[in-house]
């Protein structure tokens, strides 16, 4: 059964995500030619138009093989597109999923987007698809991005050395995580409590 069968669109005051398509190449571009420092962390770096175009082709690549569901974001407050993120590495038999590839520019990072688009991620994967866990990954370096997991109520697990090619060479990635019994005792209402979503 493909989970990702039907098309996703969550929402609530602050967000929008929708599925990525290829023509939004247009709405991302000005992120990928004015906004380099989003991608020191990442895998699959989109800078510059042609690195744009293979991080998309991958995203929906991945898409077609059932193992991922790339979204782009946009802010309700300013109407303008603000990022991408996306579920990846579905795992069905273990009833797992990775949340990830999450990036946004600068104007919109320490807005509470974040955290608005991660409670609508993870109700999905939760009460929807009704996984048991959801994993997290990031350079074993990239601060920020850890601190931002774990102000959603993700728990750090531990570090995976060099286990990954990184452009440059290799990196060492964190791994943290939700299980589903955490939503539902705590994560979830402290997380709705940050995103003011009543």
């Amino acid at each position: 059964m493909n989970i990702f069968k039907n098309e996703i669109h969550l929402e609530n005051d602050m967000v929008i995500l929708r599925p990525l398509q290829k023509k939004d190449i247009s709405l991302l571009e000005e992120f990928a030619l004015n906004e380099p420092e989003l991608w020191k962390y990442s895998l699959t770096p989109a800078d510059g138009l042609e690195n744009l175009k293979n991080y998309i082709n991958v995203a929906l690549g991945d898409k077609e093989l059932q193992t991922s569901y790339p979204f782009i974001v946009l802010d309700k407050r300013t109407n303008k597109i603000a990022g991408s993120t996306r579920f990846y590495d579905y795992r069905k038999t273990h009833s797992t999923i990775q949340l990830g590839y999450t990036w946004y520019g600068k104007e919109f990072q320490g807005t509470g987007l974040n955290k608005n688009c991660k409670f609508l991620l993870l109700e999905y994967v939760f009460e929807k698809m009704k996984l048991e866990r959801v994993e997290f990954r990031a350079d074993a370096t990239n601060v920020k991005s850890i601190a931002a997991m774990k102000s959603i109520g993700c728990q750090e697990e531990g570090i995976l050395r060099s286990n990954c090619a990184a452009p440059g060479g290799r990196r060492d990635s964190i791994i943290l995580s939700i299980i589903k019994d955490e939503w539902f005792k705590t994560v979830k209402a402290a997380l709705r409590e940050k995103c003011s979503i009543h």
